[in-house]
């Protein structure tokens, strides 16, 4: 390694070292205190060496006249050499992980008597917070948001603290939802679970009890609040979906992208446009910078006035870590500008990666914070050498453009399929299409947002900045709607791991041009080869787990439920008719579930209820439907049902009693009870089918039912057990009524379920009344896609993952 070279990378170790060592802390916390104190001891003990090498080095001797001022040929080497650079080194690296680890141990104590009130599970619990992050609905409907817990209060006792906290809680539970923004004080109460090793939220509270919000944003955070939802305001009823990358890009809204846009973005590798990054940052600070520089103002000046717009912007677009972070890589970004040295770029991301983690020393688990490092990392060290390798077979400035995606793409992906196991094949395409049009779209959202003062001059530039905003969205729908637009992989570390020395080799063939050296030669055969091999086994993989996969799966299937995430997505066949009952949270996994079983229509869809984690994926059959059978619709509900009719789907409301035919089969309806008052639209109104006959095995679909409505039923007399499968309501959770389990007497319970998720479904409150009651237990989170049918009087079960 050279030493422009050595220079660049000189504090890679230190970032490195203090990353691994926040993982380690945060994951063990109980262990923090005492690596910390291993750690600083050791960075002492580093410091003394290298100060007394230092100072034994020998002062090289001068010449003993004036006319010699150079040192003499035989004078050692200087005090500073290579070996106290490293150890120079060492002590950072040592010292910036103690102070991670000793971040950690200082908020241990008070982490832990916070866990202690969740660690039950279930645990009843009101907490009083102020909301730090911005409100989002998840894939199942429900509102969540980041909080800084003030008060923890359970039963008579109370406890006063500061841990950070996630708040879950139904859009209808929330009193004042209008003043729940960032800033925001309030009180949640509800049910409340120990977060997950290694997160930052100590809890995760169901607030299945409301949240009231004692005081809205008050000050800054009140007017950043009023002026993002005026730019909400200014461009809703703008044509078409592009209109809800507005807000996004410019003040990091994205309450109005809609999820068939927002999977579409995922799809063709442009999510990172969706909301603010860090190029929106390094954006906004460069034109604060370029206007100061135009009007004469001296360097420190520019660098002022862009640190000024900085933090007003990361202010503007509410300061949760994911904006902090890319205000940080946007910082970095211009140091590297400024200085135009790519080493001092990496020095000054290694040092900020470092700092970051000894503030917050949970960005060491977080895939946003690795992701925007990667990003930032790749297009200081790789866009140079890939430009030059691409430009010997393309114009410099095509090479140019394509090399900054490329790289970016390089980097990121192996990290990205730890999201979702697959690569957007047109990804790079779509970035140098859409990205011209980012810059844009943002400047002219951000003035929008700032216009608010002026409407009639809101409007306009909200309008104008919708055709860029647009342009991008039809580069996102379109690329996502080419063929084989995404290649599957391999899931879960092995499928990074892969990926990422696919990607290193990919980079020797496009940066190292074909010499006479040997060496050069034998780096670029071992990279081809790496790359037909691991391209070739990991693509075969994929293709075995979705198109190709269908050769795997049981012909004979009857029921069979994909392996959807957290959500429901089961597929019922009776005599080449197909029943869908739900669509999962997103359209790409149940396109992928339908392919791999070669289905290409529906004949009956069956949306139990309206929440996302049920119709999300509605996009994968829209067009392909006969018949929709629903259950009380929202009005975001009815809207869907309004599409799917226009699509060719005749719309019928589900109701107790209702009966049908699919194929030979014969479906019952058993809940909900038409015009009931007692159980609004949602979970408990899901649709309850009695499925039976023609090759399907007596089944029982309990949608998301709660204990409640799972008692009236069970009361009701409509059950005809035993039967042969019962869905588990609601993914497993807690709040189920043994007696209908008892009562329905499954030879087989099916839970539907995302890994890792978190509800902690299914809970063990279910699973032990399964397993009282002798079912054998399948699910999708531990066994993948499940397929069940019934030969005679045996019912086969079969688990994509072999058990």
């Amino acid at each position: 390694m050279n030493a422009s070279r050595e220079a660049t990378l000189r504090l890679v170790p230190v970032a490195a070292a203090t990353w691994a060592t926040a993982a380690a802390a945060i994951l063990l916390p109980a262990a923090a205190a005492g690596l910390a104190l291993v750690l600083w001891a050791t960075a002492l003990t580093t410091a003394a060496i290298v100060v007394w090498r230092i100072r034994r080095s020998p002062r090289p001797r001068r010449a003993p006249t004036a006319r010699r001022r150079e040192p003499l040929t035989a004078c050692p080497q200087p005090a500073v050499d290579r070996l106290a650079r490293l150890l120079v080194i060492l002590v950072l690296a040592v010292a910036a992980s103690a102070a991670a680890a000793t971040h950690v141990a200082l908020a241990q104590p008070a982490r832990s008597v916070a866990r202690s009130l969740a660690l039950e599970g279930g645990r009843a619990i009101e907490v009083r917070a102020e909301v730090v992050g911005k409100v989002e609905r998840r894939a199942d409907g429900a509102l969540a948001f980041d909080a800084v817990a003030t008060r923890l209060t359970t039963g008579v006792h109370s406890t006063d603290t500061r841990v950070e906290v996630v708040v879950r809680v139904e859009p209808g539970e929330v009193a004042g939802t209008e003043q729940l923004d960032v800033g925001a004080r309030v009180v949640a109460r509800g049910t409340a679970q120990p977060g997950r090793a290694g997160e930052r939220a100590v809890i995760v509270l169901s607030a299945s009890r409301g949240v009231d919000v004692l005081r809205g944003p008050t000050g800054i955070a009140a007017a950043t609040a009023g002026l993002r939802q005026g730019l909400v305001d200014a461009v809703e009823g703008l044509p078409g979906v592009g209109a809800g990358l507005v807000p996004g890009l410019a003040v990091g809204d994205t309450s109005a992208v809609t999820p068939a846009l927002d999977a579409a973005m995922k799809e063709s590798s442009l999510s990172h446009l969706t909301a603010v990054s860090g190029a929106n940052c390094a954006l906004v600070v460069g034109i604060a910078f370029a206007v100061a520089a135009a009007i004469g103002a001296p360097r420190g000046v520019r660098v002022g006035a862009g640190l000024a717009v900085l933090v007003g912007f990361v202010a503007l677009v509410t300061p949760e870590p994911s904006v902090v972070r890319a205000g940080a890589m946007a910082a970095i970004a211009m140091t590297a500008l400024l200085l135009g040295r790519e080493g001092a770029g990496m020095a000054t991301l290694s040092l900020a990666v470092a700092v970051l983690l000894i503030a917050d020393p949970w960005l060491a688990a977080s895939l946003g914070f690795a992701l925007s490092a990667a990003a930032t990392g790749s297009l200081l060290l790789l866009t140079r050498p890939l430009a030059a390798g691409l430009s010997r077979v393309m114009p410099r400035a095509l090479a140019l453009a394509l090399a900054v995606p490329l790289a970016a793409q390089l980097a990121c992906g192996p990290l990205l399929i730890l999201i979702a196991p697959q690569i957007p094949v047109y990804g790079v395409l779509a970035n140098l299409l859409a990205g011209p049009a980012a810059p844009a779209a943002t400047v002219l959202g951000l003035a929008a947002c700032l216009a608010a003062p002026v409407p009639w001059l809101q409007s306009g530039l909200a309008a104008i900045a919708w055709v860029p905003a647009s342009w991008i969205a039809a580069t996102a729908t379109t690329v996502s709607t080419l063929p084989a637009d995404l290649l599957p992989w391999i899931e879960g570390w092995p499928g990074a791991a892969a990926l990422a020395v696919l990607g290193a080799a990919i980079g020797v063939l496009i940066a190292v041009a074909r010499t006479a050296d040997r060496r050069r030669r034998v780096v670029r055969a071992i990279s081809g080869v790496l790359v037909g091999v691991i391209a070739g086994v990991s693509l075969g993989t994929g293709a075995l787990a979705s198109i190709a996969g269908r050769w795997t799966v049981p012909d004979a299937w009857t029921v069979l439920a994909c392996d959807v995430g957290q959500g429901d997505a089961v597929l019922l066949r009776s005599a080449d008719a197909v029943a869908l009952i739900d669509t999962g949270p997103e359209p790409e996994r149940l396109s992928a579930c339908l392919a791999r079983t070669g289905i290409q229509s529906v004949d009956l869809l069956v949306l139990t209820h309206f929440d996302l984690d049920h119709v999300g994926g509605v996009e994968a059959v829209m067009g392909h439907v006969d018949t929709v059978l629903h259950g009380p619709p929202d009005p975001e509900g009815e809207a869907l049902i309004d599409r799917l009719t226009a699509g060719g789907a005749r719309a019928v409301a589900a109701s107790a009693g209702l009966t049908g035919a699919l194929g030979d089969a014969r479906w019952r309806v058993l809940w909900p009870i038409a015009e009931s008052r007692a159980f609004p639209a949602g979970n408990d109104a899901s649709v309850v089918l009695d499925v039976r006959g023609g090759g399907i095995p007596p089944l029982l679909m309990l949608g998301d039912l709660s204990a409640s409505p799972q008692r009236a039923i069970e009361a009701s007399g409509a059950l005809a057990p035993p039967y042969a499968i019962v869905k588990v309501a609601h993914h497993g959770s807690a709040d189920q009524e043994p007696a209908l389990y008892v009562a329905a007497d499954p030879a087989t319970a099916l839970i539907t379920v995302g890994a890792d998720n978190d509800y902690g479904h299914p809970r063990d409150e279910i699973l032990e009344v399964l397993a009282a009651t002798g079912s054998r237990i399948a699910r999708t989170d531990t066994d993948g896609l499940v397929a069940l049918w019934q030969s005679g009087a045996t019912l086969s079960l079969w688990r994509e993952r072999g058990r």
